[in-house]
């Protein structure tokens, strides 16, 4: 049965989200969470696994905007567009930068269009900003939602039996809508930087750009985004400088005031020149660039099947993690988050290279996430790295505690997180 045949529910308002969820407990039915469904091909296929939807829709729009105080309360549902149109009128911004993987998934611009804040929480996606910003998690103030036992909580309040000690908001930022059908955010923003300027070191090879990303980084310029791209991807950009360069990039942003933002970049700008010749990016093209390296465009450029894995290591660690992934069949990376993020493209539509990606990157105490990939591939291997026997026995735990029956999103994180019966 395929998920456009199955039943779908659609509640108008917090009862009836409850009342869906407990008839799902009395049937023993399994159901799929769906908002915007742009992250629809993200994690495991539920086709076949989940027996009905629950289509949170309706949980849409802003409840509440204090620019002030930097707090903004909206229904999970609310599309991205509406929150970031608000925001804009302020000045003000989503610090963390969420991620959009339309176009790396192939999604139309109508698709593209529904992704909702919940999801960016639920998925816990955060681009270049988050090593100075933090991940989504750290600005999801609170929430309310309903478990899987068919019980209304929300984080700093009241909170339901036998889950009090735990940081609600941190459980459900990267839980996949496993632990629960959240239908209202709450979440801090903060003020647009003055202006946004990059600094580009050419022709560096990867080794010499994860120097350079770390010694910016350890200055006191606050460095708010740093990546590495390789001269065949550089090439995909939309901005000439880096589009015609033909060179390897390495990529340093600074942000702020704008006299703040000058001497800044003169001190990185004397630090690095004598690795290269230093181009710089100002206002429009860097903002351009940062969105291309956040929404993996130099991947999302190139028309083809490769299989597109994302890898966080320690930011030293990400030079030596393209070094032992060099013997894959034709691949390519780059790096974000200062080293930490290694994106990976791979000629290998059946496996993936998914043993040889997740064996090296144990190596470095890491872990490595499936992104782009077929469905026999998403069903045969797990998206997400597989868990340590202890945190596996914690995330078990946690999830008895929210949905002892496992009927939330049934296996769209982990194989192994199958509904049971009683």
């Amino acid at each position: 049965m395929s998920q456009n045949e199955i039943t779908t529910f659609q509640p108008s308002d917090e009862a009836q989200l409850k009342e869906a969820i407990t008839w799902a407990i009395s049937e023993r039915k399994s159901l799929y969470l769906q908002g915007g469904n742009s992250k629809a091909n993200l994690g495991r296929p539920t086709e076949g696994i989940c027996e009905a939807k629950l289509s949170m829709t309706s949980f849409a729009g802003i409840r509440e905007y204090e620019s002030a105080e930097l707090i903004m309360r909206t229904g999970a549902a609310t599309t991205i567009k509406e929150v970031q149109a608000a925001l804009s009128k302020t000045n003000q911004m989503l610090a963390f930068e969420p991620m959009d993987y339309s176009a790396l998934l192939g999604l139309s611009p109508d698709d593209a269009m529904k992704s909702t804040i919940g999801g960016i929480f639920a998925c816990n996606l955060a681009g270049p900003r988050r090593i100075s910003a933090g991940s989504a998690r750290d600005h999801l103030l609170g929430f309310q939602a309903i478990s899987g036992r068919g019980e209304a909580y929300k984080s700093g309040g009241q909170v339901m039996k036998n889950v009090t000690g735990y940081d609600l908001s941190k459980l459900m930022a990267g839980s996949w809508g496993t632990l629960g059908a959240m239908h209202e955010t709450t979440f801090k923003v903060l003020p647009k930087p003055e202006t946004s300027r990059t600094i580009l070191i050419t022709d560096v090879d990867h080794h010499l750009a994860s120097q350079i990303m770390s010694q910016a980084m350890q200055t006191s310029y606050d460095v708010s985004g740093a990546a590495w791209l390789p001269d065949n991807l550089a090439k995909h950009s939309t901005i000439d400088v880096l589009r015609l360069a033909d060179k390897n990039i390495a990529a340093c942003r600074l942000e702020g005031p704008e006299p703040s933002v000058k001497t800044r970049l003169k001190s990185l700008r004397d630090m690095f020149a004598e690795h290269g010749k230093i181009e710089e990016l100002h206002e429009e093209n860097s903002e351009v660039f940062w969105r291309e390296i956040r929404d993996v465009i130099p991947f999302a450029k190139s028309i083809d099947e490769r299989v597109i894995w994302k890898a966080s290591v320690a930011p030293t660690d990400g030079a030596k993690l393209i070094d032992a992934l060099s013997g894959l069949n034709n691949p390519d990376f780059f790096m974000d988050w200062a080293g930490g993020l290694v994106w990976i493209a791979v000629d290998a539509p059946k496996i993936g290279s998914a043993d040889i990606i997740r064996n090296e990157v144990n190596k470095l105490g890491g872990h490595a996430t499936l992104i782009r990939g077929s469905h026999e591939l998403r069903i045969e291997h797990e998206v997400f790295h597989p868990q340590a026997a202890s945190l596996a026995a914690l995330s078990k735990r946690i999830k008895d505690q929210f949905d002892p029956l496992g009927i939330l999103n049934t296996a769209r994180m982990y194989s192994t997180h199958q509904k049971r019966e009683g």
